[in-house]
């Protein structure tokens, strides 16, 4: 049976020790550590999670431990993006061979032919049974993603049946993808979470980003699916400064997310295997001030 996706299916990281080697022991915790936010599902291997810097056999290796951490109490939904679409496909059988819940793949990077892109889906597509994630993530892929385009993937493969948009913004998008397809296409927000009211508003049925602070989200998913849209916005816009503070660091974004996740006992290390950017002690203060401003706390509940 198929699990229905929604809510806040967060962008996991993958830990590394100070050496650079994947730290199975705080990705079991860090696992842990997402469930007990009280998220709604875990979307591993994405570019948060420094799958473009893995071997083939550690992303296979991130995907069993998540799998076998989470028995299955939370939907995981496994990044299986590559430039070869025969990879795409091994790491999709893989990924559900391995229990999990869809698979994420982006369009390989500077293949903006459509034809082309339709059937690199098309192939992967073949290959499995589980709902494919499309990642629209024209910064990283170069590739942009039109809503006709999307809604012709979804309509013709039947496995593309959800959408994580990251092109901004994110909100017009969604309503265009929404009159092409209506509740057949499931769009997740992302951009950092920086409109995850707006997105939800438009109408996504949830986001996949890699907010430090998932209960954040969480909450203000459930506050918003519960009719209290008010108070969602509310809750949501008094964190937003935290929120916009994370996005707006581009390749240094996985670097403070680690280093706040470090703070709160998640994992042990904030190391990014290069090439990655450093974060600066005035960062580190600057992000350690808006926590405070917040009301958040570094101590994990």
């Amino acid at each position: 049976m198929t699990t229905k996706l929604t809510g806040v299916c967060t962008i996991t990281l993958t830990p590394f020790d100070d050496c650079g080697n994947i730290d199975e022991a705080s990705l079991r915790k860090l696992t842990n550590f997402y469930i007990d936010s009280g998220v709604h599902g875990m979307t591993i291997l994405g570019i948060m999670g420094e799958s473009h810097k893995l071997t083939e056999n550690e992303r296979l290796r991130v995907t069993d431990i998540v799998m076998e951490e989470t028995k299955g109490r939370v939907p995981v939904v496994v990044g299986c993006t590559s430039r070869g679409t025969n990879v795409c496909a091994m790491l999709a059988k893989r990924a559900e061979e391995a229990g999990a819940a869809a698979v994420m793949i982006a369009a390989p990077a500077g293949l903006k032919n459509e034809d082309m892109l339709f059937r690199h889906y098309e192939e992967i597509a073949k290959q499995i049974s589980i709902p494919i994630v499309i990642q629209d993530e024209p910064v990283t892929t170069g590739v942009i993603m039109s809503p006709k385009f999307l809604a012709k993937l979804n309509k013709e493969i039947p496995n593309c049946q959800y959408v994580k948009l990251e092109e901004a913004p994110t909100t017009v998008k969604t309503s265009k993808i929404l009159e092409l397809t209506g509740d057949n296409l499931g769009i997740f927000g992302g951009l950092g979470g920086m409109y995850f009211y707006e997105e939800l508003d438009r109408g996504a049925i949830g986001i996949m980003t890699g907010f430090a602070y998932p209960e954040v989200l969480v909450k203000t998913f459930e506050k918003f699916s519960n009719g209290d849209k008010s108070g969602a916005r509310d809750y949501f816009y008094h964190y937003l400064p935290l929120i916009r503070f994370e996005a707006q660091l581009g390749i240094g974004g996985v670097t403070i997310r680690k280093e706040i996740f470090k703070m709160r006992d998640a994992i042990k290390s904030a190391h990014v295997r290069f090439p990655g950017a450093a974060v600066d002690d005035r960062t580190l203060d600057e992000v350690k001030e808006l926590i405070n401003y917040v009301g958040l706390t570094t101590v994990s509940s």
